[in-house]
């Protein structure tokens, strides 16, 4: 792992599984709440070095960062490909989002802007002239998931360095090398010791250390909503980013282009197997266009080719192990049992799940309610827009919503009445650019990620005022 800017090793390991197969890609150390610590405390002397580094020396290291990654782009993407679900073809786009969020990243360095402020709007203002100028918070802990291994660590690490904070990262247990890669850049690029540490291993060894601890100023975490409210209870007094998932809307009204709302909708459903915290996983169909919008979804949904996914020619690869799949198939089951038909797939092998369509979903079913975070799709008549908003918005999640019209009046009646995060028109909710404020409402988290963003939360503002005599012209 990479301890403070050190790459340490451990007599305890932890196995990286292939879950194409579950073969062992190879071991990393399994960390314990005293390497933690030793981070932690190695980070706050980094992040006085980190607070003084020049931008540009920033900006420098960063873009020498990427510049690594993206000559060895295909081994990036292999790596992420094994680990996780990802078939190569999705692997490499993430490799070229990484190397985007990392060029930004170095971009928004330059742009921590203040502002002047004028002190005499105040009576007892007059004679002072001052600013605010934006400071970095310290350490950062970030916590990451399976499904975007490299990118989303991207994500928390880019930002931090370019506003002048120390970070640490957890990534998530089953995917741990592509962060471990990410770290292998910014050594190469000549980030000082202790800005940086990876820490593998399991959550439960070394998670609470890393929430808890008061010399974390922040905790930037992407996961589930049950972990999220865990580490909200637990953190105390210091910031929290949290990105928490969703079971995403997409309305598609009668007079949409049913074929763009097909392929736009099935991509956004089962794209890296269905984990995507922005998948699509509710349709709501006018009347007068679900049978059209059904036949083409259950046409294009039998084409979609799941199996190995280093293939160039697979859609879709595995989910993360076996054990999610299971998850997944017995939220299928239930639904089916509980009145819901299903029209697709609703298959297992091991950890493949095959893509899946249901309708007449009773809405008291887990999958109706809560994140599937696999290849299902619910597909609802409605008879109205006002029908599908209120329907889409009757859950404890708000994180992206697409809506297909030609109409300009309905797209804005939807994006002033749900709520989401973002709303996508004419395009499914699984849409992301990495410069984008990207984050939800109620139980999908707090703040917003996008580079700009995210520094604006790893920054705070500093007042400076400065009481002068006899400042402008006598009256």
């Amino acid at each position: 792992m990479y301890l403070a800017g050190k790459w340490v090793g451990s007599d305890r390991t932890t196995e990286v599984l292939n879950p194409q197969d579950n073969t062992v890609i190879t071991t990393v150390p399994a960390a314990t709440a005293e390497d933690m610590l030793f981070a932690i405390e190695e980070a706050k002397k980094g992040a006085k070095k980190a607070a003084n580094l020049p931008v540009h020396l920033r900006m420098t290291i960063i873009n020498k960062a990427a510049d690594y990654i993206e000559d060895r782009s295909e081994a990036y993407a292999v790596t992420i490909s094994q680990e996780g679900s990802k078939t190569i073809k999705e692997a490499r786009n993430e490799v070229k989002r990484c190397i985007q969020t990392l060029r930004l990243s170095a971009e928004e360095a330059r742009r921590i802007n203040g502002e002047t402020i004028p002190f005499d709007q105040s009576e007892n203002g007059e004679n002072r002239v001052g600013y605010f100028y934006r400071f970095p918070i310290g350490i950062i802990g970030a916590i990451t998931p399976f499904n975007d291994p490299l990118n989303l660590v991207a994500h928390k690490v880019g930002p931090a360095i370019a506003s002048g904070n120390a970070i640490i990262v957890k990534p998530a247990t089953v995917t741990p090398l592509s962060a471990l890669l990410l770290a292998k850049a910014f050594d190469h690029a000549g980030l000082p010791e202790k800005i940086l540490s990876v820490v593998t291993g399991n959550g439960r060894d070394v998670g609470d250390v890393l929430v808890t601890h008061p010399d974390v100023r922040m905790i930037s975490f992407t996961g589930g909503l049950e972990t999220g409210e865990s580490i909200a209870r637990k953190a105390g007094l210091k910031k929290l980013s949290m990105e928490l998932g969703s079971n995403s809307p997409a309305i598609v009204l009668k007079d949409a282009d049913i074929k763009q709302a097909v392929e736009a909708c099935v991509s956004g459903a089962y794209s890296a197997a269905g984990q995507n915290c922005i998948g699509v996983q509710r349709i709501f169909i006018e009347e007068e266009a679900y049978a059209d919008f059904k036949s083409s979804f259950l046409q294009k949904t039998a084409m979609y080719k799941v199996g190995d996914k280093r293939l160039e020619t697979t859609d879709m690869g595995p989910l993360i192990n076996e054990k999610e799949a299971i998850r997944v198939e017995k939220w299928v089951n239930e639904a089916v049992e509980m009145g819901a038909e299903l029209l697709i797939g609703g298959k297992r092998d091991g950890a493949f799940y095959s893509p899946t369509v249901l309708e007449n979903v009773p809405e008291n079913c887990t999958i109706a309610r809560e994140e599937i975070f696999g290849p299902v799709v619910l597909l609802y008549p409605v008879s109205d827009l006002q029908a599908a908003i209120e329907k889409s918005n009757d859950v404890n999640f708000g994180l992206h919503a697409g809506i297909f019209t030609k109409d300009i009046e309905k797209a804005f009646s939807a994006i002033h009445q749900l709520n989401v995060g973002g709303i996508m028109i004419n395009d499914s909710g699984d849409y992301r650019i990495d410069g984008m404020p990207f984050g939800g409402v109620k139980g999908s988290g707090l703040g917003r990620e996008g580079v700009k963003f995210a520094i604006q939360d790893m920054t705070e503002p500093k007042v400076v005022s400065f009481k002068l005599q006899n400042v402008g012209t006598q009256l």
